[in-house]
């Protein structure tokens, strides 16, 4: 939450000459509602499936830069699916997090106590991150532009431009 991947992402797709998707827009655009608006009417379980199944079709039919949702992670499906992709975790510290997102915006898991919260997700979900990733890319203190270079020189990917 917060590390910058949407806009790291874009940048990355730039720099490649490669399309752009992000898993939690598509689910946006599917459901015609925010994210917080489903976690709050229908539940994380069914946003979870949601986003499981957004996953699945975009690893199929994407072929360019994607960038997941923080807890898609969570699905043991989702990990193996990703298993021998280029995939870069981009991380950062809590106290970046909250000068970068403030922590009191509309994200649904930070709802009470954001700095506790927080810490508890990444402790939950960080060794999960780094299971799947190939790179593990620090983003505290760094331009979006800085972290995609890094991400694309950890990676060895060329760029396009």
């Amino acid at each position: 939450m917060g590390s910058g991947k949407s806009t790291v992402g874009a940048l990355l797709a730039e720099l490649l000459g490669a399309p752009y998707r992000d898993t939690d827009a598509d689910i946006v655009a599917a459901q015609g509602r925010e994210i917080s608006d489903i976690f709050i009417e229908d539940g994380e379980e069914h946003f979870r499936a949601l986003e499981r199944d957004a996953v699945r079709t975009a690893v199929a039919e994407h072929e360019g830069v994607l960038a997941l949702g923080g807890g898609a992670i969570l699905d043991a499906g989702t990990r193996e699916l990703l298993s021998g992709l280029p995939v870069a975790y981009l991380s950062m510290d809590v106290e970046e997090a909250v000068r970068r997102v403030g922590l009191n915006t509309a994200r649904p898991l930070l709802a009470v106590n954001p700095r506790r919260q927080w810490r508890e997700l990444m402790e939950a979900r960080r060794h999960l991150y780094t299971e799947v990733a190939r790179v593990v890319v620090p983003t505290d203190d760094r331009t979006p532009e800085e972290v995609a270079s890094a991400v694309l020189d950890a990676l060895e990917l060329k760029k396009d431009v």
